[in-house]
């Protein structure tokens, strides 16, 4: 199988998606994707009755950690943003400031 950074940006972001719903069943989350292609929200992950909104951001291919900037709408619903590194094939939570 050809390494995730020979794929599409589309493709780029199932995987990365996909890999932030097993990271996050393995921290007891229930997750619920969104079935569109769009929107301020990729996946609703629910643990202990507390609901998060969560935006999946991939890492750029050229090394450098991307934006992880929330737009203001994300901001206004609380969406906390999960990186996901396509070298190691990790996931995060981003700090946010606000």
């Amino acid at each position: 199988m050809k390494h995730i950074k020979d794929k599409s940006d589309n493709r780029r972001g199932d995987f990365a998606e996909f890999y932030a719903v097993t990271w996050l069943w393995d921290q007891g989350y229930e997750v619920f994707k969104n079935c569109g292609c769009d929107g301020p929200i990729d996946l609703i992950a629910v643990k202990d009755g507390h609901i998060t909104l969560t935006d999946i951001k991939t890492r750029s291919n050229n090394g450098s950690n991307g934006t992880t900037t929330r737009s203001e709408e994300q901001k206004s619903l609380g969406v906390q943003i999960i990186k996901f590194n396509p070298d190691n094939r990790k996931c995060d939570w981003v700090k946010h400031k606000s």
